[in-house]
């Protein structure tokens, strides 16, 4: 555990209120597929990720996972366990060298009533996640596999995430888990996709070259 720099490039983008917090707080790093928080446990902090790509999943059974998001630096995990569930919903793991800064759920609450503009932020981001999982109940619910398998490449190349380098980490199985279809299934449309040039495939990289194609195939499932 190292203790944050107040100057180091990689918090230069967090808002002052939460900066004197980590001045006087360590970081956590944790290394690719070490599980950073489990689904069930109790959450005793609420988790600030300072940089690095984390995969956040629901564990549906014994081997069935839910690929809900990606969090970067700058998002928060287990938020809600602040107001509502005391359990973390979900469980997330690193896919790069990624450090964690462990903040107390009522040093987070008085944060968000002494900080009115703090917390209207946070509130912003809450309705952005929202947004994301009633994306994800629509595409199980209405998209057949191509179009799932669209979704998540669209969702994985767009501007959020463009400099993570997330489609050149993730396995097939995991992105199918994105998709929510069986890993054969995504290495077949992937090979359709090459074909018909909407993305290449270098090893496990994958490289978007026809958005607006890829787009339309989303949207006609």
């Amino acid at each position: 555990m190292i203790y944050l720099n107040h100057h180091s490039a990689s918090c230069s983008h967090f808002p002052d209120e939460i900066l004197k917090i980590l001045q006087t707080r360590t970081q956590v790093t944790y290394y690719p597929k070490e599980i950073i928080c489990k689904q069930g446990a109790f959450a005793n902090h609420v988790l600030l990720l300072i940089n690095g790509l984390v995969r956040v999943f629901i564990q549906a059974g014994e081997e069935k996972q839910i690929n809900v998001r990606l969090a970067q630096g700058g998002d928060y995990l287990a938020f809600s366990s602040i107001f509502v569930d005391p359990v973390y919903p979900f469980s997330a793991v690193a896919l790069k060298e990624t450090h964690v800064c462990m903040i107390e759920k009522d040093e987070m609450k008085q944060l968000l009533l002494d900080f009115p503009d703090f917390a209207l932020n946070l509130i912003t981001e809450s309705f952005k996640l929202e947004s994301r999982f009633i994306e994800i109940i629509y595409q199980l619910s209405s998209k057949q596999m191509r179009g799932k398998l669209a979704a998540a490449l669209l969702y994985l190349s767009s501007d959020e995430f463009k400099n993570s380098g997330v489609l050149e980490i993730l396995t097939r199985q995991e992105l199918a888990d994105f998709a929510q279809i069986g890993i054969e299934s995504a290495i077949k449309f992937l090979k359709e996709l090459e074909k018909e040039k909407v993305i290449t495939i270098q090893g496990r990289a994958i490289a978007i070259e026809n958005r607006n194609l890829l787009t339309d195939l989303c949207r006609k499932g």
